[in-house]
């Protein structure tokens, strides 16, 4: 029992926590005039919900920190089957938010199907590349086959359209297939060829609105009362908040002046209330789940475990980078929320639940290492063992 809760990682458990308690205040301060003032709901009305989710994730969270990792490589033709239906279904029956019919609803909740797909498609490629491993060179057999799923998953979220969530699944899934050990020349020809598909699916998707979004992350002085109205807001709240901030609950532009501040732009209230300082705390708990998920992933012997740990951190480190790359300006608006920080239920859910998969990694690779010492230790004793039994053989021998 000591053994079990040791193997426990508390740097996982604790930190995603940490940020998404701190979230959901920032939430709170973020939402409580929009709430009141463009949805007629209290105040409190989006902290309660996040809240929900909070508790639930957690439940979710534990649960998950139980179940043996390699339980998911055994189910992962039905966790394919899933995120096929889920995005076909969504094309149907889905609920548009945001010109994207992205969003699936049951009774009172409310799930993005996109959300649980990547978490799933790196179930898939982890499973699907660990077994390919002795082949891993051969690409034809090994590399090719699981990119005909991946297109289609890719193509069925495009066709929403939620171009920012396949840009992030994208990513996502060249990392997995980039640590599976191809060959650099494979990997050269699916650059080029995902670079050249990119640019056609790019010229085929064009429109007016998205051009707006590109001039408005690169120019947005060009056209400040729309296409970059959000993001010079952004920029006010990142200049008025300086090193220590106005204050919690202080800020000014989540009073009507920032669009949905406690979804894709609550980096930009932290900014304004809690400066710097709030901001390099935020970015500094996020990296350090990245890199600890990435630690465990080297420290794993077992192929399936350390490509899944691969593909949870890359899924929260890009996606970090991307939501920081629009509040900044570095990259167009795409509606990518902040991992643990921004409000969304199925985002919270998947962060918490894909948390639960990287702990029992975890605590799987520190079991191996106890039983190591465990080995050594029995090892050492032997000897001496049996160096005390030969000496007391020889002693009764010399005194009879």
């Amino acid at each position: 029992m000591f053994k079990k809760w040791k193997s426990f990682d508390f740097t996982l458990a604790i930190t995603p926590l940490i940020l998404t308690a701190f979230g959901i205040v920032m939430i709170y301060s973020a939402s409580m005039v929009v709430a009141v003032v463009e949805h007629g709901v209290p105040s409190n009305f989006f902290m309660m919900q996040q809240s929900k989710w909070f508790g639930i994730s957690t439940i979710a969270f534990i649960i998950v920190c139980f179940i043996p990792y390699q339980l998911y490589q055994r189910l992962m033709k039905l966790i394919v089957v899933i995120m096929v239906a889920l995005l076909i279904l969504v094309l149907f029956i889905g609920d548009s938010v945001g010109n994207a019919r992205s969003w699936i609803e049951v009774g009172p909740f409310q799930f993005q199907p996109s959300e649980i797909v990547k978490l799933g498609l790196i179930i898939y490629l982890a499973s699907i590349y660990s077994k390919k491993q002795k082949y891993i060179t051969d690409f034809t057999k090994a590399v090719l086959p699981p990119l005909v799923l991946t297109g289609i998953i890719l193509a069925l979220i495009a066709r929403q359209p939620d171009i920012g969530t396949a840009a992030i699944i994208f990513l996502i899934a060249c990392n997995v297939i980039i640590s599976s050990g191809i060959k650099l020349t494979h990997l050269s020809l699916l650059i080029v060829s995902a670079v050249g598909l990119g640019f056609t699916l790019i010229l085929k998707m064009v429109t007016a609105e998205r051009i707006s979004r590109f001039t408005g992350a690169y120019q947005p002085f060009l056209d400040p009362e729309d296409g970059g109205y959000q993001l010079i807001q952004s920029y006010v709240a990142i200049g008025t908040g300086g090193f220590t901030g106005e204050g919690l609950g202080q800020g000014v532009q989540k009073l009507g002046y920032l669009t949905q501040p406690h979804t894709d732009f609550i980096m930009a209230v932290i900014a304004e209330e809690l400066g710097f300082i709030g901001v390099i705390i935020v970015i500094g708990l996020l990296a350090t789940i990245v890199l600890r998920g990435l630690f465990i992933s080297w420290k794993c012997r077992d192929s399936f475990g350390s490509l899944l740990a691969i593909g949870i951190s890359s899924m929260i480190g890009i996606q970090s980078f991307i939501n920081l790359g629009v509040v900044s300006g570095i990259l167009p608006i795409t509606g990518i929320p902040l991992p643990f920080v921004s409000y969304g239920g199925s985002s919270l859910l998947v962060m918490m639940v894909s948390m639960g998969i990287l702990n029992n990694i975890a605590r799987s690779v520190k079991m191996q290492e106890f039983n190591q010492v465990d080995e050594v230790d029995t090892t050492e004793e032997q000897p001496a063992f049996k160096y005390y039994s030969v000496n007391n053989k020889a002693g009764k021998t010399r005194s009879n």
